[in-house]
């Protein structure tokens, strides 16, 4: 008996025989070469046979010198399915055109819910998803992945605390915390400003109390500046001081930055891959060539697809594949020096208040020795020395 899935993928026809000379005909097929299984004869003496269909010519020149008639009853197989694939091709291809369409639709943006915000921050974060591309009618595959999407909402918009994004079936979900101003209660206890660290006093603003202290003073940590006892030394009134301290403070930085440095960059030529994504099992949709890059790195997003609202086991890849490139960045000695004043004025930015800022930069030391520049930098930053100090009874 022949493979069946092997006579399935070329084809098979099942051949029905009558007369009288049927014998002699399935002797002449076998010595020619034909293949035939599942030979079967009914009671009114009629065979029935199968025959592969590249066989059938043969079968044909054979059974013109046979005393017998033969009829095709059915073909069977791929050749035979495929034929009738094309036969009804119209709706095959409009039965996958709709379920493309339903997908695609699946896809697209068609809600976003906004709870937890007033109307004047609803209308920031509408304003900023129209801007990162999310809108009515607008793709998933193409928009910023939720968290991305939270973290930039977070960075641009002052008034919210917190923002959580999901993406259910076609509606984005955004639920938003708030920042809470607390009221402005006028704290209870008298209290003095006085300096967190030594200083030289640069400028002074005195809202209320008494200022003890003088441009160009030099101050010491835990010295008042602003008290908060007013009037007669007698009888003094005890308030609460406000006001601002700006003093000269002064930080100390030690840098090393090489001569020379080997780096790594992009050069901007890159290519694109995409695919679906099953499991393990990737099916390239798109980027078929080999990398043509000797050394690059990759980097992959995956998505998720819906149907109907479910999310499906299958995902939209995208890999970008950017090509590196090795150099050798050589510097002389003084434009080391100005990469080391540099990175030690970044250095001590990260060390002062917000609002403070640079005065004076005072090189202490600088010298080149095994192909490095090595750097000591005072700086003298100007800063809001002034701190609360609760008047206890006594001082």
């Amino acid at each position: 008996m022949k493979n069946q899935w092997i006579t399935f993928l070329t084809g098979r026809v099942l051949v029905k025989a009558t007369g009288q000379g049927m014998e002699r005909l399935l002797n002449r097929l076998a010595r020619s070469g034909i293949s035939i299984w599942n030979v079967k004869r009914d009671h009114q003496g009629t065979v029935f046979f199968y025959i592969t269909w590249p066989d059938l010519q043969k079968l044909r020149h054979v059974a013109r010198k046979a005393d017998c008639s033969l009829y095709f009853i059915r073909g069977e197989g791929m050749p035979f399915l495929w034929k009738r694939t094309l036969k009804n091709s119209g709706f095959l291809i409009g039965i996958l055109l709709f379920f493309a369409l339903i997908l695609f639709l699946s896809n697209i943006t068609w809600g976003i819910q906004i709870k937890g915000a007033d109307p004047e921050t609803e209308h920031k974060i509408r304003k900023e998803l129209t801007d990162l591309g999310i809108v009515t009618g607008s793709m998933h595959l193409f928009a910023e992945k939720p968290d991305i999407i939270q973290k930039k909402l977070t960075e641009k918009i002052d008034n919210i605390t917190w923002v959580g994004v999901e993406l259910k079936g076609t509606t984005y979900h955004f639920q938003v915390v708030q920042k809470t101003e607390p009221e402005g209660t006028e704290q209870a206890s008298p209290r003095h400003l006085v300096a967190n660290k030594k200083a030289v006093i640069a400028r002074m603003f005195v809202e209320k109390g008494k200022a003890l202290v003088k441009r160009d003073q030099f101050v010491e940590k835990g010295q008042i500046l602003v008290s908060g006892e007013i009037g007669q030394e007698e009888k003094p009134l005890r308030v609460i001081a406000k006001g601002e301290v700006w003093g000269y403070t002064w930080y100390n930085t030690k840098v090393t930055f090489p001569l020379d440095t080997p780096l790594q960059v992009l050069n901007g030529k890159e290519m694109r891959k995409y695919s679906l994504k099953m499991g393990k099992l990737h099916l390239p949709i798109w980027g078929f060539s080999k990398i043509p890059f000797s050394k690059y790195e990759t980097e992959v997003e995956n998505r998720d697809l819906f149907f109907l609202g479910k999310k499906l086991p299958i995902q939209y890849s995208k890999k970008t594949i950017r090509e590196k490139e090795e150099i050798q960045r050589n510097l002389n000695e003084k434009e080391a020096l100005e990469a080391a004043k540099e990175l030690a004025r970044r250095d001590v930015k990260m060390k002062i208040p917000p609002d403070a800022q640079i005065d004076k930069e005072i090189i202490l030391q600088d010298k080149v020795e095994h192909g490095k520049v090595t750097l000591s930098i005072n700086f003298q930053v100007i800063e809001n020395i002034a701190i609360e100090k609760p008047i206890i009874q006594g001082d």
